[in-house]
């Protein structure tokens, strides 16, 4: 069973910045990939950006250059770091990792989501 928490989500004006957190718990055995999923009312869930297990990153296209992703391995920790946010940024951000735990391989498990708006 492996548990996430996250935090750091808020309102903040346009240009604004805004760090997330999530923190991983559990029998976790290895992290294979920790990531952060958005969605917007009426629209579908997207990926947003990524970082695996040997430290390679990656994101969505209209995040590159304000958002950076990052991860504490001591903590089981990753973060998004977002910068010069945008309205069309607004939407419920979530965490996501898979994981090795000491009785399954790739587990998949989801954060609880945290609100990001960003007023004009």
């Amino acid at each position: 069973q492996v548990q996430l928490v996250e935090s750091g989500g808020g309102l903040v004006q346009t240009g604004g910045s805004l760090r997330l957190s999530c923190a991983a718990s559990g029998s976790i055995f290895r992290i294979n990939a920790m990531g952060w999923y958005r969605q917007a009312p009426g629209k579908q869930r997207e990926l947003v950006a990524t970082i695996i297990g040997g430290g390679s990153t990656n994101y969505l296209d209209s995040v590159k250059g304000r958002f950076t992703i990052s991860r504490d391995n001591a903590k089981n920790t990753v973060y998004l770091q977002m910068n010069s946010l945008k309205p069309e940024d607004t939407a419920v951000y979530y965490c996501n990792v898979n994981v090795d735990t000491l009785g399954r391989r790739g587990q998949n498990s989801w954060g609880q989501g945290t609100q990001v708006t960003v007023s004009s």
